[in-house]
């Protein structure tokens, strides 16, 4: 980890472990505590305090690459679902609807 990055990184799990967390919290009551050192994006590990889930407080830019990248990717298979109609299509077409602004959003530097 090093110390004098001065960049926000986006975690390499996307926020998932905060939805994770959260969900864990209102079924069973249980709350773990935050990771000091996470794995960011752009491979490095920083601390959790020096990430970010919204795209705007993303400053390192392989992050942000990472996160676009990711984000589409999820779009894509969010749409392979609903042509084989896993899921309601119309749903899954909101999210993937969803992920691809999210990765606008990180592309938009």
């Amino acid at each position: 980890m090093d110390a004098s990055d001065p960049h926000i990184h986006v975690t390499a799990e996307l926020g998932t472990e905060t939805a994770t967390r959260n969900f864990l919290s209102s079924t069973f009551g249980l709350v773990a505590d935050r990771p000091g050192i996470v794995k960011a994006g752009c491979g490095r590990r920083v601390a959790f305090a020096m990430t970010a889930q919204q795209p705007e407080h993303v400053t390192c830019l392989p992050c942000r690459d990472y996160a676009a990248a990711k984000h589409l990717r999820t779009a894509e298979q969010l749409v392979e679902a609903a042509a084989h109609q896993v899921l309601d299509p119309a749903d899954l077409r909101r999210a993937a609807d969803h992920h691809r602004a999210l990765a606008r959003r990180y592309r938009s530097d």
